[in-house]
Parts: C-alpha cells; structure tokens; sequence
C-alpha cells in the first residue's frame, strides 16, 4: 500500500476513540476539503494529503495543552514509512502551524501547502458541521451554553485562549466568526464566506429563541 493508505489506517486505528469533533471523521472530511482547495493551486499534493491526515493526531486540547506530542507522534510514523526528511520536516512544520490559537499567534513557517491544509481546517470549523462540533465541545467540558453576563474576550493570548472556560456561544465570536477574514485561498475565502453566513442566521435565531421572541 502506498503511504497515504498506510496513513488513513493509523489515524484511523489512533483516533478511534477521539471526541466527536476531532475524531477520524473530522480528519477526513479536512482531507476532502484540502483536494477540493488543492485543484486551484500548484502545490505538493502529497504533502497536503498527509498534512491534511496528520494534522490532529494528537491535538494538544485532549493532552493537557502539550503541543509537542502531535508532531512527535507524525514523524514517528512518518519515519517508519520512510519518508524522507524533507517530507517529514514539512509534515511537521504544518501540525506545528496550522492552529487558530487565539488568533494573536505569528506563524514562524509558511509554505502553499499550510495554506490550503490550514483552510481545509477552518473551514470544518464553519457552517452547520462547525456548529455542531462547537456544542459537542462545550458539552464534552461541561460548559453552559450561553451566560449573557459573559462577554467574549476578543484579545485573548495564546495561553487564555487554551486555558479558556468560557460559554460555548463566546467561541464564536472569540474564533469563528474570525476565520472568514483569516482563510489563505481563492476557494477557502468562497466557501468561507458561505458559512459564515449560516452562522450569523443560527446565532440570530438562537438570541431570538432565548428571549422568546420566537
């Protein structure tokens, strides 16, 4: 089997027990999204595709905020593959780059490729999947859904936005409904733009519900 299929089976097997919304099926659906964004580009295909694969193997959010483990657990595997170091490093320097984290961090690597795996990424955090994963989130911390005395913190550093408790309404306004500013591609910014807009009509409805004005 080639290296991709040997990919989708280990994170497959690795992320069998994930929470919901970071579990195989987010991964593939940011693979699709990611070959989608791909055609409109001259890129490295195959290393979109194994970013896209790798890019939540060990998501610092279920490992105690450890950011390092992720990359480790990527080129590990993509040692045993024997890819080269080039492939490796760049693999790598994508899990390393691709996260929001507050939207106040600088990137110290870019490359065509972060971009369009980073999109492919933002983008299933948009749109009717993205809300559903945003509430299986909060439910999965235990969060209220909405305290109207909670402001969202719009200024957040990369440590409070980790160590965040917030309701889950105030991550849309803390993350995204920043993404559509914030995606790198032709593509990305269209469909970008087309989930951004569901989102605003669920928020609408969801203020109006809660007062019971619907």
């Amino acid at each position: 089997m080639s290296i991709i299929d040997n990919t989708i089976l280990f994170v497959k097997e690795s992320l069998q027990n994930a929470e919901a919304g970071h579990d195989w099926f987010h991964v593939e659906r940011v693979y699709k999204n990611a070959l989608l964004i791909a055609m409109e580009q001259e890129c490295n295909l195959d290393i979109v595709k194994l970013g896209a694969l790798l890019h939540d193997i060990a998501d610092s959010k279920f490992h105690n905020g450890d950011e390092t483990i992720g990359p480790k657990v990527a080129r590990e595997f993509l040692e045993s593959q024997k890819a080269t170091e080039e492939v490796v490093t760049h693999v790598v320097n994508i899990i390393e780059n691709i996260s929001f984290k507050g939207g106040n961090f600088e990137n110290k690597f870019t490359s065509i490729e972060l971009d369009i795996v980073q999109d492919a990424d933002r983008l299933d955090a948009l749109g009717a999947i993205g809300i559903a994963r945003t509430f299986n989130y909060g439910g999965f911390k235990n969060r209220p859904l909405y305290l109207p005395n909670v402001a969202p913190n719009l200024q957040m550093t990369k440590e409070e936005y980790k160590n965040s408790a917030a309701p889950t309404l105030n991550h849309f306004y803390e993350k995204l409904l920043l993404l559509k500013d914030k995606m790198n591609t032709k593509t990305g910014k269209k469909l970008a733009l087309e989930r951004h807009k569901f989102m605003e009509n669920f928020l609408s409805q969801f203020y109006a519900e809660w007062e019971g004005e619907k």
